[in-house]
């Protein structure tokens, strides 16, 4: 059984990298009208469709577990399912925030990848860890070896290399690059304070994923009709603009998907692993679809940061 779902755990985890791959690739393919806040609002509100009856089917085999537990011999395992079902009601006010953190990050997360392109996007966002360390130590209070420190300089000074191509002149770090810097920091901060939430399970998964892409769909899709009135509608109503926002949609929620199904059959550490090599699929498929150049120094860089991802990962599962 447990080779069976080790197994899972890595099937799981392999569709989500394919599928994180790809979504700069769809991201930078969209026609040029469609512009990033648009574009998060209807990605946030068709991932939140998506999740929608995995959270309602999850709830339904959570309350169905409940009913057959012993009420005398099960007490313990009826306080965790009931935590999972109502847990929530205490931390309304922290899903208004990630939701409103979450809607910024996905109108930054399609504009950096615009101005960047696909390969130097997908290396800015490798800074992911770094972030993770860093918020896990300020608001988690987990602990930072030296070795860590180190590589994670080391993971930066790859990210230069690929960057700037060799030159070090950090005016290569262009605006779209320095976006999705901000927006990985953004993301990263999210999931450190969610993270006591998930472990303590008073969420789980597919609710929090539910929840916050409904209120960061609602807050950008509000706020573009104020701003930009009936151009929402417009832009809606055009096929080839509906088709872009459910691809990606299908594409990013399918990824989330499958990379918390993965994180319930295996070690965080190893599905993060597994996560890395998404640098080199997104360079291959940027190489091939949207014509974008890949250099030496990419792949120099590439290769640094990646082996400082899997260094700082172990040193953190031991």
């Amino acid at each position: 059984m447990t080779n069976k779902n080790y197994a899972k755990g890595i099937a799981y985890g392999i569709i989500s990298l394919l599928f994180l791959s790809l979504e700069p690739i769809i991201a930078n393919s969209r026609p040029a009208e469609i512009d990033s806040f648009i574009y998060g609002a209807m990605t946030s509100i068709i991932m939140s469709a998506i999740f929608l009856p995995l959270m309602l089917l999850e709830r339904k085999r959570l309350k169905t577990n409940l009913e057959s537990l012993d009420s005398v011999k099960e007490n313990e395992k009826i306080q965790e399912v009931n935590s999972l079902l109502n847990g929530f009601k205490n931390h309304r006010w922290l899903f208004i925030y990630l939701g409103i953190n979450f809607a910024f990050a996905y109108v930054l997360f399609f504009w950096g990848y615009e101005l960047a392109g696909a390969i130097n996007g997908s290396l800015a966002q490798k800074m992911d860890l770094i972030f993770a360390l860093l918020f896990g130590f300020l608001i988690n209070k987990e602990k930072i070896t030296k070795t860590q420190i180190i590589f994670s300089f080391v993971l930066f000074f790859g990210l230069i290399i690929a960057i700037t191509r060799g030159s070090f002149n950090l005016i290569e770090f262009n605006l779209g690059v320095i976006i999705l810097i901000i927006t990985t920091m953004l993301w990263m901060s999210a999931h450190a304070i969610t993270r006591p939430i998930l472990e303590k399970k008073e969420i789980s998964p597919f609710q929090l994923v539910f929840m916050r892409n409904l209120i960061s769909g609602i807050f950008l899709f509000v706020l573009y009709l104020a701003f930009f009135g009936n151009r929402a509608f417009i832009l809606l109503l055009d096929p080839i603009n509906l088709y872009n926002f459910i691809l990606m949609g299908i594409v990013y929620g399918i990824d989330l998907c499958c990379y918390y199904l993965a994180l319930s059959y295996i070690k965080v550490s190893k599905v993060s692993i597994l996560m890395a090599p998404s640098l080199f699929i997104t360079t291959f498929f940027a190489t091939i679809f949207l014509s974008e150049v890949f250099t030496i120094f990419h792949l120099i860089g590439s290769v640094i940061v990646i082996t400082s991802i899997v260094i700082i990962i172990r040193l953190k599962e031991e």
